[in-house]
C-alpha cells in the first residue's frame, strides 16, 4: 500500500487540493482512489480594521505556503519521498466578497469578505432591477455599493475576482473561476454556464451616466464548468506556491471554486432532491432545485452546482464562532484548576452533554452574532445569552441551545423552501467542524430541518477534498462521463455513511425554541444598539 502511494506521488499521479475556510487553510493530497493520503494545514483568523471584516495579502499567501508547506512534510514523513508533481491542482474559498484590482495588478482597497453586511443598498436595488436576489456578501452588490459610496477608487477597476479566482490567477494567469463560484458574483444563465446577459446589459445600463472607463464584461472574470482546464502552473506560481522550490511547474489547474461548491461535491450533493449543510464559522444549505422558486426571496440565494445547475442556498453569517468561545471559557476554567484536558475531548463531553438537554433546551436563549447577520437583517452582531427566571438552566440545555443557535438563522431560510415551496429533499448530507463530535450535530440538525440527516465518514476532510475531487474527474474522466457519474462510481461507490433521524420531540422543541429566537430579536436589537 505505502508501495503504491509512493510510486503514485513520483509519478504525478496525485491530485492536490487547498481550500481558504474563514478559520482555517487545509490543503489535502488523493490518490489514484480519490482517498486523501496526505494533509496540512494554516489556522487564521479575520481582522475588523475600519469596520471592514478583512485578511491581509500577506496573511493569505503566507497561509497558503504554510498549509503546503506542512502537507510536503507529512508526504515525507509518511512516504520518504519529495513532492515535486502532482496531476492536477485544484483551489477553492469562501465566496464572494469584493477583490479589485488595477491595470498595474494591484489591489485597490483590502479584501472585504463575505462577512461584510455593508451592501443594503446595492443588494436592495440590484434586486428589484433584476428581480432576482441579489445578497449583500455577493460580489456584484459589493461593486455596485461602492459606485454608490462614489467611492475614489471606482475608476481605477480593471479587473474583479473572489478569493479563489485571485489565487488561480496569480498561480496560472488565467482569470477565470468555476461556475458554481461566479454564481456567488453575479447571477448565471442555467442555459449558457455563463453570466446573465440581460442583467449584465441592465446593470451597465445603471451606469451609463456615470462615464465609467469599464463595463461589467471588461471586468468580471472568464466562466468554466467542472472538467474544463483552467491553465498550467507557471514558473512564478509554483515558486509562489512551493517556497522551497521543489514544486515543478506546467501542472494543470481546475477552475477555482467557492466553499459551497466544493462542499456539495466532497458530500456527493450534486443531484438533484440531495442537500447539504455546511457548518462551521458560517452555516449554509445548498438544496439542489428541480425548478425555479416560485418567486424571488431575500433569504434565499439561487447558485450553482459546479457542473452549472441551480441549488437554493440558505445562507446564515453566524455558527460555531460563539460556541467555540464559550468551549475556550471552559477550557480557561479547567486550566485554572490544573487540569489539562484535551480540547477535543472537551468537545466531545460539552457536545454529547447537548443531547442530555430539554427538547426545547429549558427556555433559554441565545444568538451567536459575532457578526452582522443578513437573514434577520443586523448589520452588526452582538453574541448574547438570555434565561428567564423560570429557565431550567443547567450544562445540558446550555450547550444544547448553543447548539440550536448554530442553525437558528439558518433554519429561517430552509423553512422557506421545505414548508413553502414544498422543495422535495431526501436526506441532507452534513459536513464541517460542528459535525466532528459522532451523532450530536447530526441529531440537532435532523431536529432543526426535520430530515433525516447522513454523514460520511470523509466528512472531515471538506471543501480541500471537494476540490481536489474536481481536479481528478479533470484528469480523469472519460470523454461522456459526467461529475455525478464519476463521483457516484469512483468515488463514494463503498462510502461508509451515518445516518441519524429526526426525533418527533426534538422536531417540536426547536421549532418551540425557533418561536422564542424570533420574538427575542428586539433584544438583539436592543444589545447591538446600546453595547459597544
Amino acid at each position: 500500500m505505502v508501495l503504491d502511494v509512493k510510486n503514485a506521488i513520483q509519478s504525478g499521479k496525485t491530485v492536490l487540493g487547498i481550500e481558504l475556510g474563514s478559520t482555517r487553510i487545509k490543503a489535502v493530497l488523493i490518490g489514484e482512489d480519490n482517498a486523501p493520503i496526505a494533509s496540512g494545514s494554516h489556522d487564521w483568523e479575520n481582522s475588523y480594521v475600519s469596520n471592514i471584516w478583512t485578511y491581509s495579502v500577506e496573511d493569505i499567501w503566507k497561509g497558503i505556503q504554510d498549509s503546503y508547506q506542512k502537507l510536503g512534510n507529512d508526504v515525507k514523513e509518511r512516504y520518504g519521498v519529495t513532492l515535486q508533481t502532482v496531476g492536477a491542482i485544484g483551489f477553492s474559498a469562501m465566496m464572494h466578497g469584493y477583490m479589485i484590482f488595477n491595470k498595474e495588478g494591484e489591489l485597490l482597497v483590502p479584501f472585504r469578505t463575505w462577512r461584510n453586511n455593508i451592501t443594503e443598498q446595492a443588494s436592495v436595488e440590484l434586486t428589484k432591477l433584476f428581480n432576482y436576489n441579489i445578497p449583500q456578501r455577493w460580489s456584484i452588490a459589493h461593486l455596485y455599493q461602492a459606485i454608490l459610496n462614489e467611492e475614489d477608487h471606482i475608476n481605477e477597476i480593471t479587473f474583479q475576482t473572489t478569493l479563489a479566482g485571485y489565487i488561480h490567477w496569480k498561480l496560472t494567469g488565467n482569470k477565470v473561476l468555476g461556475v458554481g463560484e461566479a454564481s456567488g458574483v453575479f447571477p448565471i444563465d442555467l442555459n449558457t454556464k455563463n453570466y446573465n446577459q440581460k442583467m449584465v446589459g441592465q446593470f451597465n445600463g445603471l451606469l451609463a451616466s456615470r462615464n465609467l472607463a469599464w463595463t461589467l464584461e471588461d471586468i468580471l472574470p472568464d466562466v468554466l464548468v467542472a472538467g474544463e482546464s483552467a491553465g498550467v502552473l507557471t514558473e512564478e506560481g509554483a515558486k509562489l506556491l512551493d517556497v522551497s522550490g521543489n514544486l515543478k511547474p506546467g501542472i494543470p489547474l481546475c477552475p477555482p471554486e467557492g466553499d459551497a461548491g466544493t462542499g456539495m461535491v466532497a458530500t456527493n450533493s450534486i443531484a438533484k432532491h440531495t442537500g447539504n449543510v455546511s457548518a462551521g464559522t458560517s452555516a449554509f444549505a445548498m438544496v439542489v432545485l428541480e425548478k425555479d422558486l416560485s418567486k424571488v426571496y431575500p433569504e434565499i440565494d439561487l447558485v450553482t452546482t459546479p457542473t452549472g445547475n441551480l441549488v437554493a442556498m440558505a445562507h446564515s453569517n453566524n455558527c460555531s464562532s460563539d460556541l467555540n468561545a464559550w468551549v475556550g471559557l471552559f477550557e480557561e476554567f479547567t486550566k485554572k484548576m490544573g487540569i489539562e484536558v484535551d480540547v477535543n475531548k472537551l468537545y466531545e463531553t460539552l457536545f454529547q452533554q447537548a443531547l442530555q438537554g430539554d427538547p426545547d433546551g429549558g427556555g433559554l436563549l441565545s444568538y451567536g452574532y459575532l457578526s452582522g447577520e443578513h437573514m434577520t437583517h443586523f448589520e452588526e452582531g452582538r453574541p448574547l445569552f438570555v434565561r428567564s427566571s423560570n429557565s431550567n438552566f443547567n450544562l445540558a440545555n446550555f450547550m444544547r441551545i448553543h447548539l440550536f443557535t448554530a442553525f437558528g438563522a439558518m433554519k429561517m431560510g430552509m423553512d422557506i423552501l421545505l414548508k413553502d415551496e414544498k422543495v422535495k429533499l431526501d436526506e441532507i448530507l452534513g459536513h464541517g467542524g460542528l459535525f466532528k463530535t459522532e451523532g450530536v450535530g447530526q441529531s440537532i440538525l435532523a431536529a432543526a430541518l426535520n430530515v433525516p440527516v447522513s454523514v460520511m465518514e470523509t466528512a472531515g476532510e471538506g471543501g480541500a477534498w471537494g476540490i481536489a475531487l474536481l481536479g481528478s474527474y479533470m484528469i480523469n474522466k472519460k470523454k461522456t462521463e459526467t461529475l455525478e457519474e464519476y463521483l457516484n462510481e469512483k468515488v463514494f461507490k463503498n462510502q461508509s455513511v451515518k445516518n441519524v433521524s429526526p426525533d418527533p420531540k426534538d422536531v417540536e422543541g426547536f421549532e418551540q425554541f425557533m418561536e422564542r429566537y424570533k420574538k427575542g430579536l428586539g433584544i438583539e436589537r436592543a444589545a447591538v444598539d446600546n453595547l459597544n
